[in-house]
């Protein structure tokens, strides 16, 4: 979200308030090679991204290299079905690329969801784009498209929604059944709860960054109660000598159906997600840390 060189209002995303401004080209770069090296060949962005600058970045970084792309619109606000054609002339132009193979309508809005879908469909048939996703959609949101779709022979990829052992509402609110019914992919945005899994915090070591001060899920007691889950993790993680975010991680990726995108600012951070392929977590241990998380599934 924070990746490219965001100017004018676009420095004031709500993602660079919360998470601090991006590394800079060559921790971006390296963050790059270090997921390819390890089999992470996936990069998801979007038009709303650092006003664009994201998309550029990311463009620039795989130019020659064997990656799939994955991008979401629209690029603001305001935004009707007929501006589609539009916005995806603009993203592959920030990409420098003549297709994606992912692309995502990133919230629901006020759009006719069918009117949307066969404009994705017509993309998919000049072959624009590979796959058609969504971002944000509900259950019965979902079907619409998926309904819209199929009329057109196009099946529905993926719903990118929120979804971590800190964040489990997709499994209380029919969205993660519905994906399973209809075989869409869920992707896992925030699958490290802002952080939150990682162990680096605590009521005595509270995030920098302003928008993390001031939201609820930083405050001391919050922080106090998630404080039993990082001692689970860690005690999981022993096991296999993997950090925490890592067994966070592998529980996302230990469901068949979901695929998580953890967030990356630097060749560090990138490679610590990527060591969440190497290994699996029993049956045990993830029914441990569902029912460790159990309270945080509404």
């Amino acid at each position: 979200m924070t990746w490219g060189e965001p100017r004018g209002l676009a420095r004031f995303h709500p993602a660079q308030m919360a998470y601090g401004g991006a590394h800079g080209y060559e921790e971006e770069k390296r963050a790059l090679e270090a997921c390819l090296e390890a089999g992470v060949d996936l990069v998801d962005t979007a038009a709303f991204y650092s006003g664009g600058a994201s998309e550029r970045r990311v463009g620039e970084l795989t130019q020659g290299r064997d990656v799939l792309i994955a991008s979401k619109f629209p690029s603001g606000l305001r935004f009707g079905a007929d501006d589609f054609p539009r916005e995806l002339e603009a993203s592959l132009n920030r990409l420098g690329r003549p297709n994606l193979d992912l692309y995502q309508h990133h919230f629901p809005g006020r759009v006719s969801i069918p009117d949307l879908m066969n404009h994705m469909a017509d993309a998919v048939e000049t072959g624009k784009v590979t796959a058609v996703g969504v971002s944000n959609y509900s259950a019965e949101q979902m079907r619409q498209a998926h309904a819209a779709l199929a009329a057109r022979g196009v099946p529905l990829a993926a719903n990118q929604v929120e979804y971590s052992l800190l964040h489990r509402q997709p499994e209380t609110n029919g969205i993660l059944d519905a994906c399973r019914e209809l075989g869409v992919t869920l992707i896992a945005y925030t699958p490290l709860a802002g952080g939150m899994l990682t162990g680096k915090y605590s009521a005595e070591h509270r995030p920098t960054g302003f928008y993390r001060r001031v939201l609820p899920q930083y405050r001391r007691k919050a922080l106090d109660a998630i404080q039993p889950v990082i001692g689970l993790l860690r005690e999981i993680g022993d096991r296999y000598s993997k950090t925490p975010s890592q067994v966070a991680l592998r529980w996302l990726i230990d469901n068949p159906i979901v695929l998580p995108i953890p967030g990356a600012k630097n060749g560090t951070q990138a490679t610590s997600n990527a060591a969440a392929l190497s290994f699996s977590l029993a049956a045990d241990e993830v029914a441990a840390l569902s029912d460790a998380t159990r309270a945080w599934r509404v």
